[in-house]
């Protein structure tokens, strides 16, 4: 290689090198965002136990919870899930026993869902611990910090 190419190439690696230090990953908001979630499922199983709901089981419950019944696209919508998620999510709690599917009186092809008798008497020790997971998961936090990120998480949703 000619001199001038190993220098044009010695040139183009440092360049490359403070383009690279300009972009340190553990300041990143998604990768924070990441571990941020990660810490808190690791909370959410641990206060859960074996056995419990999952984080996406959980949402479907509670948005349940605040309705008689409603369809699974609107469940879905209202969860943030995609169609095959809450499909899947609804199988395997139709599977425990905790939801109930319902055709739609006034639409066959929809089916509508709700809460089954042993998945409303579950609501209340879920919640409670759901709100022992939030406590936990902000404990690093002052309240002000955590109303603010509160705030910031749902400004950006």
């Amino acid at each position: 290689m000619s001199t001038r190419k190993r220098s044009a190439v010695a040139e183009n690696a440092s360049l490359q090198s403070k383009e690279n230090a300009k972009y340190v990953l553990d300041e990143q908001v998604g990768f924070l965002m990441r571990k941020a979630q990660q810490r808190h499922i690791a909370i959410f199983q641990q206060t859960i136990g074996p056995g419990g709901p999952t984080p996406t089981q959980f949402a479907a419950l509670s948005r349940l919870a605040a309705s008689k019944e409603i369809s699974q696209n609107q469940l879905g919508r209202l969860t943030a899930m995609d169609p095959a998620t809450i499909k899947g999510v609804i199988t395997r709690l139709a599977e425990r026993g905790l939801v109930e599917r319902l055709p739609d009186p006034n639409d066959q092809r929809r089916v509508l869902i709700r809460l089954s008798d042993q998945g409303r008497a579950l609501m209340p020790e879920l919640f409670a611990r759901a709100a022992a997971i939030t406590a936990a998961t902000l404990q690093p936090l002052t309240e002000k910090e955590a109303q603010q990120l509160s705030l910031l998480l749902a400004k950006l949703c």
